[in-house]
């Protein structure tokens, strides 16, 4: 086989590489409607897919404070924690009629008897005072 010929057919290779990436990435864009999906939404199931946990604030973050998922918090951090759910995993969840989209931040909690602890932020967002019984559902890339 000539040079020019192996340059003609991994040049090709490559134009058919750089096609079949463009098609997945257009396919995996599109929800199964065929509709351009717009970002995260909620895992779609029969019964709705909400679990049900008790949250509360973890308070206003310390000085510089650092998370276990190598976050430095502020005042207007939003997140939670979470100790099995991994880092940046990103969650719905409501309360009253509210419902915020928002990922795991850390996970260490500083409360007994809680499965999610809340940035102060993210509480005052969704109206919660004190710890209570929160909904919470997984979140698809859209």
């Amino acid at each position: 086989m000539s040079l020019s010929v192996l340059q003609r057919v991994v040049a090709l290779a490559a134009v058919a590489l750089v096609a079949g990436v463009g098609a997945l990435a257009l396919a995996s864009a599109r929800d199964d409607d065929g509709v351009a999906s717009t970002g995260p939404r909620p895992v779609p199931t029969a019964d709705g897919g909400w679990y049900t946990a008790l949250a509360g604030s973890r308070g206003a973050p310390r000085d510089a404070e650092r998370t276990t998922c190598r976050l430095i918090l502020t005042r207007r951090s939003l997140g939670v924690s979470h100790p099995v759910l991994p880092c940046g995993a990103k969650i719905y969840l409501g309360y009253g009629d509210r419902e915020v989209l928002t990922a795991v931040i850390d996970s260490r909690l500083k409360k007994p008897g809680r499965q999610f602890e809340l940035t102060e932020s993210l509480a005052t967002r969704l109206g919660l005072a004190g710890t209570q019984e929160i909904r919470w559902r997984f979140a698809t890339r859209g």
